[in-house]
């Protein structure tokens, strides 16, 4: 086993998943960038998602439907998501691979911008018991917010790249997308109205669980 760092290490214990390969490799295929959860977060969705029984998820940022086929493996029997896609091909590519791979009657799309998506979905007081942030990450702080208003109580957020391959924790990079990724983590970290953990694995993972009102 040759490995350089503790994420290959794992990696390469885990058997090739070659569904969720094969939708990677789609997606690269496709011009879209290879930016899809790492292999062991995504088996993490699965089992989160398993494991609190969820009949109904929302995921904001599809590309091309690795995270998609993720989360919809732990649904229970009847269960949806619902993702959100801000671009029409990607939302296209996503429903093609998610078909592909067996999900396509669980999985819809709302198309364009997220914040407007999740307004209409919060004035038809829709709830959710998961949810997966892994879009723009100017966004995050919103999402965030929008995630807790359509939350049942006891429900999960997950929110991928908190990190943003280093640039959160270097204290020169002061871009817009990096201070609101560190305004994201402070919260989630400390919102009182939310438990929750951070993982530095990959490029960081956030877990929330939203508390009873």
């Amino acid at each position: 086993m040759n490995v350089t760092n503790e994420e290959q290490y794992i990696d390469a214990l885990l058997e090739t998943d070659q569904v969720l390969e094969q939708i990677r490799t789609a997606t690269a295929a496709q011009g879209m960038p290879d930016i899809a959860v790492a292999p062991g977060y995504g088996r993490l969705l699965t089992m989160l998602v398993a494991m609190n029984n969820v009949t109904k998820a929302l995921e904001i940022g599809a590309l091309g439907g690795y995270s998609g086929v993720c989360i919809a493996r732990g649904l229970q029997q009847g269960g949806s998501l619902t993702s959100l896609e801000l671009l029409p091909q990607y939302a296209e590519a996503a429903k093609r691979n998610v078909t592909q791979a067996g999900f396509g009657d669980c999985i819809s799309y709302l198309v364009g911008d997220a914040k407007l998506s999740l307004e209409q979905l919060v004035e038809r007081n829709e709830k959710f018991q998961f949810f997966f942030i892994d879009a723009d990450k100017e966004g995050y702080p919103a999402y965030l917010e929008y995630a807790i208003q359509l939350a049942e109580p006891g429900a999960v957020i997950v929110a991928d790249n908190i990190l943003l391959r280093g640039r959160t924790i270097n204290e020169h990079k002061q871009g817009p997308a990096v201070q609101a990724v560190r305004g994201f983590n402070q919260t989630i970290a400390n919102d009182p109205r939310l438990q929750s953990t951070l993982l530095p694995g990959y490029d960081g993972l956030a877990i929330a669980r939203v508390l009873a009102k």
